[in-house]
């Protein structure tokens, strides 16, 4: 019970997080490179063309990758979620709550103290749930981290609810 956090309040939907079970989930991000690179506005169909381009342009060069190198890569990405640091954007869950119109912003309680933030920079917020590959048991379970990685080194600890006003 000391890892769900209630997301209540101001909402059309009660939401429990389980952030033991986000290491399967694929929207997981890297908190090591997270906030160091620049984030741009993402067109998926101008993505998904550069990434086809890419391979395509690799298999005339050098030929089809056959399934061993797809080995190597799982093996790569099963070290990669021992050992990483993770995140998951909060985003997500505040759309799938569905706050009341007249929402204006969150609270974020601790077991000390109460965080509050304003829907808009609520949005861009990342839940950390994963540190050097195991789970945040002692400060966690999550921490929140800004979008704008103003608080990366020194993120909310030991969050217990979050209440949308």
């Amino acid at each position: 019970m000391e890892n769900i956090i209630l997301l209540s309040g101001n909402v059309k939907y009660t939401i429990t997080l389980e952030p033991t079970v986000w290491i399967f989930d694929d929207r997981k991000v890297d908190l090591t490179t997270y906030f160091s690179t620049a984030s741009t506005p993402s067109n998926d169909l101008e993505e998904y063309t550069k990434a086809v381009s890419k391979h395509w342009d690799r298999e005339i060069m050098e030929g089809a990758v056959y399934p061993p190198t797809l080995k190597t890569e799982k093996k790569y990405e099963k070290e990669k979620v021992l050992t990483g640091s993770f995140g998951i954007p909060f985003q997500p869950f505040l759309k799938n709550a569905e706050p009341n119109e007249n929402a204006t912003g969150l609270v974020i309680k601790t077991i000390t103290s109460e965080h509050e933030i304003s829907l808009d920079k609520a949005m861009k917020l990342v839940l950390g749930f994963s540190k050097s590959g195991k789970p945040l048991k002692e400060d966690g379970p999550v921490h929140v981290y800004f979008g704008d990685g103003s608080n990366r080194h020194n993120p909310i600890k030991n969050v217990r609810e979050i209440i949308i006003k």
